[in-house]
């Protein structure tokens, strides 16, 4: 499994932007999709974005496409999520996460994906 740790959360007001990263260990990262999702308070995780292991092809929720961009830097071994024009609807818990195998960004739904981070706190205020 690849281990992840994300940062980058904070408090933001609505329209602001925050850039998250999700920094990996071991070797494995740059043959693993990444995804990022998110969970508010009394909600279920829900998908946000996901990228390829090559970074060729990505993927977003309908409800952030062309707000955030979702990127990697496998040389780096870290993931990111740029978030412009946040909204508070956008205020949750944000994590994200890796998966082998195929599907790459198609991969949408959280029991698709085996490596988890802690998540980083987004609260975007009115």
């Amino acid at each position: 499994q690849v281990q992840l740790v994300e940062s980058g959360g904070g408090l933001v007001q609505a329209g602001g932007s925050l850039r998250l990263s999700c920094a990996a260990s071991g070797r494995t990262f740059s043959s693993v999709a990444m995804g990022w999702f998110r969970q508010a308070p009394g909600k279920e995780r829900e998908f946000v974005a996901a990228i390829n292991w090559r970074g060729s092809s990505v993927n977003y929720a309908d409800s952030v496409k062309g707000r955030f961009t979702i990127d990697r830097d496998n040389a780096e071994n870290t993931g990111y999520l740029q978030m412009n024009s946040l909204k508070p609807e956008d205020t949750a818990v944000y994590y994200c996460a890796a998966r082998r195998g195929g599907l790459g960004a198609a991969a949408t739904a959280p029991k698709l994906y085996d490596s988890w981070g802690q998540g980083t706190q987004v609260t975007v205020s009115s």
